[in-house]
């Protein structure tokens, strides 16, 4: 049964993470209801284990239909890197408690903002090219790099809307973007959860194929029904996230 409830549930965020990001509200929230007593950055470790094959799939399938700006995310994607090594060490020294009660109001002001601004991400317009686009790309990836290595609830979603925000990109080309950063900042935090042996491989790579199916899914219905899905996807995402995040801030 076990096997099942997580299978199931990391089928769901394979599918919610390729679209717009923020898999880890489905897949982690099962794996402690269903292993309670375990370490919890083993669980956090076995869910990167298993987050880094259908993320790194879904960027893989995007990168086929859709045109990523290489030249400033590939630079960006390095320094997501750099930000999560650094964000996980912080996190050693000082506590991340300060952040649960921040995030889920920040949250809610990006919500308001998408819904406010009724074409925001609607149309791909990038602002900036060359240079500038990379030093943006950059600010941005080494930024939430850092908040993923940190703390990291909503990593995919504060991604996505920062390229549509600073960036000018659509929902569906921000999200292919932010595929590419998140699983730099993934692979950079699973270096440090497998070489503190917190990750349960017997289960992390089972689960990976069940987060692949939900992955290719997921990109499948992205590309398939575009940016208004996307960002219906988005909207529904941040604001379950409010709810989860605000519920363990205030109410647990």
């Amino acid at each position: 049964m076990e096997w099942i409830i997580v299978s199931l549930a990391s089928l769901l965020a394979g599918f919610v993470d390729a679209v717009v990001g923020g898999g880890g509200l489905v897949l982690l929230p099962a794996l402690f209801a269903t292993f309670p007593n375990a370490p919890p950055a083993t669980l956090m470790g076995t869910n990167k284990g298993t987050a880094f094959w259908g993320t790194g799939i879904a960027t893989w399938q995007y990168s086929r239909r859709v045109q990523i700006p290489w030249q400033a995310m590939l630079p960006a994607a390095a320094a997501g890197f750099a930000g999560a090594f650094a964000g996980a060490w912080t996190v050693t020294v000082i506590s991340a408690d300060f952040l649960r009660r921040l995030l889920p109001l920040v949250l809610l002001l990006v919500l308001a903002y998408t819904l406010i601004k009724k074409d925001l991400g609607r149309h791909h317009a990038p602002r900036l090219a060359g240079r500038a686009q990379t030093l943006v790309a950059c600010a941005i990836g080494l930024v939430i790099g850092f908040y993923d290595g940190f703390f990291g609830p909503g990593t995919g979603s504060f991604f996505v809307f920062l390229f549509v925000r600073l960036l000018g990109y659509d929902f569906l080309n921000a999200s292919v973007s932010a595929k590419l950063l998140n699983l730099a900042t993934n692979v950079a935090a699973l270096i440090l959860f497998a070489a503190k042996g917190h990750v349960w491989w017997h289960f992390a790579l089972p689960l990976a194929v069940a987060n692949v199916v939900g992955s290719v899914l997921g990109a499948h219905m992205a590309l398939k029904h575009g940016t208004g899905f996307v960002r219906g996807i988005f909207i529904f995402v941040v604001s379950a996230l409010i709810l989860k995040t605000g519920y363990d801030a205030f109410l647990r």
